[in-house]
This record gives C-alpha cells, sequence and structure tokens, in this order.
C-alpha cells in the first residue's frame, strides 16, 4: 500500500531537496516495513522454539538443537536491538533530526541512508568513529 503522499515509483534521488515531505515518508514507510519484517520473523521462531520443546533422545541431536537455539535466540537478539534502532529512527524522522549526522549535524547521504536507514552517522563520522576504535583495540 503506498501512501498518498508517496508516488509508488519514487526513489530518493541527492537533485532534490534533502529530507524534504516526500522523501522523509520514503524513509517512515521503508523503516516501517523492515519492523514489521522482523517483528513477523521474530513471532515465526517463537513459534518454532515453542513447537520444538520435545526433548532429543540422541546426545548429539540434543546438542545439535542446542546449538540451532542458541542460535536463533542471538538472530532474535539481534533483531530485537535493531527494531530499537528502527523505532529511533522513526522518532527522528518525526521530529525532523532524520537522516542528519548526530555529531556534526550534516546530511548524511540519500545513498547511505538507502543502504542503512536506520544511520545515525555520515560516512566520514562513522569512518572516524571506527578509526578511533581501532586505535584503542591495538593499544
Amino acid at each position: 500500500m503506498t501512501h498518498p503522499l508517496l508516488p509508488a515509483d519514487y526513489r530518493p534521488s541527492e537533485n532534490e531537496p534533502f529530507m524534504n515531505p516526500v522523501m522523509r515518508e520514503y524513509f517512515r514507510q521503508k523503516l516501517l516495513r523492515w519492523r514489521s519484517e522482523l517483528l513477523q520473523e521474530s513471532s515465526e521462531t517463537l513459534i518454532s522454539l515453542q513447537n520444538e520443546t520435545v526433548p532429543e533422545a540422541d546426545l548429539t541431536d540434543r546438542a545439535a538443537t542446542e546449538t540451532d537455539r542458541f542460535t536463533e535466540l542471538r538472530t532474535r537478539d539481534r533483531e530485537r536491538k535493531l527494531i530499537g534502532k528502527i523505532d529511533s529512527a522513526l522518532r527522528r524522522i518525526d521530529d525532523g533530526s532524520y537522516g542528519h549526522c548526530e555529531e556534526t549535524g550534516e546530511p548524511i547521504g540519500v545513498r547511505r541512508l538507502e543502504a542503512r536507514p536506520i544511520a545515525t552517522l555520515s560516512l566520514e563520522a562513522q569512518e572516524r568513529h571506527e578509526r578511533i576504535e581501532r586505535t584503542q583495540r591495538d593499544d
């Protein structure tokens, strides 16, 4: 379903005013779709974990099942954190700060937001953070 503000074939570009109402709505819809997919996967996992309560008789099977469960739960934990970041991005859309670097206030850029709609840092600021983290790790 498209939003009345959002033409079906719309794709944000660098040639339009950054975070104009149509672009903001585009990213809002993109974030809402992503959030909905994550919630759907999460509920499917819960159902699958609840259905696997039969204890495995064979030790190898039990170990494999436990490993699968651990992996599933770790994935769900990652998705839960992602949902938190999506919610935070949706709040930024509402308060008008979405798409701007938390550090510099500069626009993050359409291509980066397309690839990572929850980005809070410009590419330059992100790279600076990663360099600092690497330096601290190497010390």
